[in-house]
């Protein structure tokens, strides 16, 4: 479902029937990547704001998801292991790009953003497709309880618990993103664990070392 190119940048193939789309999740390997003059970012605060590029770029204040309706605007989130979300309008022409961390996911950070372009730009849950790209896994996103119990709804495992529990961050920003009514077969999981792989840059495995990747959506 995802593939990585010849520029180092993964790409969801069911998003590129969308010819008016620009998209995607880069690695390590993809340093020149967004490097450009019409890119919208924000100053990452692990909240649940969601800031309108309005045409804007450069950085646009403090938030973790930004939206945009403009041609030729890109927005895009930074992660080293926390997981980039795209989220794409097919009939009004409105993307996302969604920064979810553990805190930004309990607060619903996904699925919030699907509502502000419900209200904003009247989309509906028919026409949005979300692709979650590469982040921790399960495999290796290992917790205290006092994160792990925030998340038991999602999780039976999780309920009462007293020790350390892995959590499947990507996993539950997929049923976040099914509970606010979007179809599950537009919903697109890239997989791909960031501190398993050293394609991609990861702040557990690297700590300090660690670089940022780049999620960018934006509309030709």
């Amino acid at each position: 479902m995802f593939y990585n190119d010849a520029q180092n940048i993964y790409r969801a193939r069911p998003l590129e029937v969308f010819d008016w789309l620009v998209h995607g999740f880069g690695t390590r390997w993809s340093e020149t990547f967004g490097q450009c003059g019409n890119l919208a970012t924000l100053h990452q605060i692990h909240s649940s704001a969601i800031v309108d590029a309005q045409g804007r770029t450069g950085c646009l204040g403090e938030g973790d998801a930004l939206v945009t309706d403009t041609p030729g605007v890109l927005v895009a989130v930074k992660t080293a292991d926390c997981i980039p979300i795209l989220i794409i309008d097919s009939r009004t022409r409105v993307v996302a790009a969604v920064h979810a961390g553990w805190r930004g996911t309990t607060k619903n950070i996904a699925a919030q953003t699907i509502a502000a372009m419900e209200r904003k730009f009247s989309t509906r849950m028919e026409d949005v497709h979300a692709a979650i790209g590469p982040g921790i896994g399960k495999c290796c996103y290992e917790v205290g309880p006092e994160v792990a119990t925030q998340f038991r709804q999602y999780d039976p495992e999780l309920r009462n618990f007293t020790h350390a529990a892995h959590l499947d961050l990507a996993g539950v920003n997929r049923r976040q993103i099914e509970d606010c009514g979007v179809a599950p077969d537009r919903i697109y999981v890239a997989g791909l664990c960031t501190m398993c792989n050293g394609e991609f840059h990861s702040y557990r495995r690297d700590k300090n070392h660690a670089g940022r990747m780049l999620s960018v959506a934006g509309i030709r």
